[in-house]
């Protein structure tokens, strides 16, 4: 599938958002405007794309900057979560204030944050995923697991949850009574998943291993995204994926550097870019760690752990 596509676009606009450090984790507004970053020297902070300028610097302590382990926009754009190993802060995007502030029931790994910043659902070192109230502080639903939750994803109904773990297992759950549903196993931990908006597509990626498009209601693989896993075997890393509203596309950022935009019906590669470096010398490439749509339905976002973000067209 993917072999007979060989080209890659260069980003046709980039911009810096931390020194060269980097960063630890990102995301992007569900509206293409607003970048969040984790970055590794300075902590959080909120970046306005139109102006292409820092809004507010976001750290859970005063005087200190925060290692941010993940960092997520609400669906609807109007509240952002931030996350260290110990402990989560909701954020008001348009006032930069802060409206809740807690310590995690386990070291988070991973979090997605739900409409109107009410609950987030958080993958834990200590074998659970939870569903934790942001608002109100304490544990809706708890989804147990036999190793550490490395990912996590939520319906956009906010129903489903979807899990990654270091069992080399992807677990497809109904929060409403922490049943799992459906579960597919790959050959290594799986780092990254995602939830198309209808709720009937899932993404799970091992590490250095296969990358998955599967259907929730069966647990039977669409394609994989590597092509044919026992004729030829592609070892790569996903770090980041999105599915479009409509559910017919995925956007994948991938470990080096590269960012693929996927036809779920024809099961091909649509366009293919490499993201920027911070500088003409040092690493050859940077792992893409958050993916968007543009608003405009012809264009796409993608940040690298090189603390750059990437406009591409």
């Amino acid at each position: 599938m993917s072999g007979c596509f060989s080209s890659a676009d260069s980003a046709s606009e980039s911009l810096a958002l931390t020194e060269q450090s980097g960063a630890y984790s990102a995301d992007l507004s569900p509206d293409g405007q607003h970048a969040l970053i984790g970055a590794v020297s300075h902590g959080g902070s909120l970046w306005d794309l139109s102006q292409k300028a820092r809004r507010f610097d976001w750290n859970h302590q005063s005087k200190a900057f925060s290692v941010l382990s993940a960092v997520d926009f609400s669906p609807e754009g109007r509240y952002a979560l931030t996350a260290s190993p110990q402990d989560l802060v909701l954020w008001n995007v348009a006032t930069g204030t802060s409206e809740g502030f807690w310590s995690s029931p386990g070291e988070i790994l991973d979090a997605e944050l739900s409409s109107g910043g009410n609950y987030a659902l958080l993958g834990l070192g200590n074998f659970e995923a939870v569903y934790f109230d942001i608002r109100r502080g304490g544990i809706r639903t708890s989804l147990r697991h036999p190793a550490r939750v490395r990912s996590v994803a939520l319906s956009s109904d906010e129903r489903f949850a979807l899990t990654g773990a270091d069992d080399r297992v992807a677990r497809f759950w109904d929060l409403e009574n922490a049943s799992e549903l459906k579960q597919i196993e790959l050959g290594n931990t799986v780092d990254t998943v995602a939830l198309s908006p209808n709720g009937r597509l899932a993404f799970s990626a091992g590490s250095l291993d296969q990358a998955l498009v599967w259907k929730t209601d069966t647990g039977e693989t669409l394609f994989s995204l590597s092509g044919d896993e026992n004729l030829f075997p592609r070892r790569l890393s996903y770090l980041s994926a999105r599915f479009s509203t409509n559910s017919d596309q995925l956007l994948t950022g991938r470990a080096d550097g590269t960012v693929e935009l996927w036809d779920l019906n024809r099961e091909q590669v649509l366009r293919r870019w490499k993201l920027d470096k911070q500088a003409s010398y040092g690493p050859t490439s940077t792992g893409v760690i958050a993916v968007e749509f543009g608003p405009d339905g012809n264009s796409w976002l993608a940040v690298g752990s090189n603390g750059m973000i990437n406009w591409l067209r």
